[in-house]
């Protein structure tokens, strides 16, 4: 019997983007998939978009709508309630009917404890921003694109969940605790399975950019990463390598 995989979305009165990603997660194509969505207890749509789709999925799809402490507070709460071996998440577009598939595939292939692949970040439809990172180390500025980033439950049972003190970074930090002692071992997946919108989170504006930075930093002292500047700049280096 092969692994099952929850995905989780987390929203707040974002109806017509909501609305896109239900429909790429109702094509995917496998099977053994739960889909959840903590939404903040939202006042537009969103409450009509949830009840129609749980008539879709059925048995497969839950449903949190109470308010929350940020996207991060939500995503938390989706793992809380998620069922499956498998646990990522879900804000934009999969370029692939198989995406799911082929990320548990190369976990199972593997005997990793989890996956990431390549995406690219749109806007206005065309692609601004290549996430390549293949197979590296923290410490030279590698790191997995969160939206490709997959990881058995049994990791979060061990390293714990995202933490909401990070107001943009909490990502990077879990990434960082989790990928730091090179006993969570990832597959790579070299194909582009994600499409994301440039201008979320982390990447709308220079403030936010620099917070990220400011962040990103303080994830890597407070886990005891040294010459954690030396990161950074690797780190930095790999990004604006993206842009090219």
């Amino acid at each position: 019997m092969g692994l099952t995989v929850s995905v989780i979305t987390a929203t707040y009165n974002d109806a017509d983007h909501l609305e896109r990603i239900i429909e790429q997660v109702k094509k995917q194509d496998y099977a053994d998939l739960e889909y959840i969505v903590v939404d903040g207890a939202s006042t537009d749509r969103t409450p009509q978009i949830l009840a129609e789709a749980k008539e879709w999925f059925g048995e497969r799809m839950k449903i949190c709508s109470e308010p929350d402490d940020g996207i991060y507070d939500a995503i938390n709460k989706g793992i809380r309630m998620a069922k499956g071996d498998v646990i990522g998440c879900c804000f934009d577009e999969f370029t692939e009917v198989y995406a799911v598939r082929r990320l548990v595939e190369a976990i199972e292939k593997e005997h990793t404890d989890g996956v990431h692949a390549d995406l690219d970040y749109c806007r206005d439809g065309k692609i601004v921003r290549k996430w390549r990172q293949g197979q590296g180390r923290l410490r030279f500025g590698w790191m997995p694109g969160h939206p490709t980033f997959y990881l058995k439950r049994e990791v979060y049972e061990r390293y714990g969940v995202y933490r909401t003190d990070y107001r943009i970074s909490a990502d990077y930090e879990l990434m960082v605790r989790c990928l730091k002692d090179g006993q969570v071992k990832l597959a790579y997946v070299p194909e582009v399975l994600i499409r994301m919108n440039y201008g979320g989170t982390s990447n709308n504006g220079l403030s936010a950019y620099l917070l990220s930075l400011k962040e990103g930093h303080r994830a890597l002292r407070e886990n005891q990463i040294r010459f954690a500047w030396f990161t950074d700049l690797c780190r930095t280096l790999r990004v604006l390598r993206q842009f090219l």
